[in-house]
């Protein structure tokens, strides 16, 4: 899966980055995998998508799917954040529509935001120091 993350707890922040080709099933499976853990209920996500060279979805309604299931695995209580960075234009356009379904989705309790570069998301989540990003190891 070229979804790399890590948790950090102490931040309360989910740390992913996109590698190489991000298909359709990558994105799903991170979200299923990630967000069905409990104990991440209410953490904050960062996502770098500066390193995915091709983002295969098979169409645009795919988007709108993926904030549907993002919002059903969505807990009650305090909403949290969600910032993608998207430096390149597919990227941030996907992220967008993303952002533009999450917030139509009735039972979504997280705010998105898209942003161009690192700095732009760190502001958006509060945060004052930069994340480690998860890589690929060779």
């Amino acid at each position: 899966m070229p979804i790399y993350y890590t948790i950090d707890h102490e931040r309360r922040l989910v740390v992913a980055a996109a590698d190489g080709v991000v298909s359709d099933e990558d994105v799903f499976g991170h979200q299923r995998e990630v967000w069905s853990r409990t104990e991440l209920a209410w953490y904050d996500e960062i996502i770098d998508m500066t390193h995915a060279t091709e983002i295969a979805v098979p169409h645009g309604g795919r988007v709108r799917d993926l904030a549907k299931l993002s919002a059903s695995m969505d807990v009650s209580g305090p909403k949290s954040r969600f910032a993608i960075v998207a430096p390149g234009d597919l990227a941030f356009g996907l992220g967008r529509m993303f952002q533009a379904f999450r917030e139509i989705e009735p039972e979504s309790r997280k705010q998105v935001g898209v942003f161009r570069t690192l700095e732009e998301a760190m502001q958006f989540l509060g945060l004052k120091k930069p994340p480690v990003f998860p890589r690929r190891t060779p």
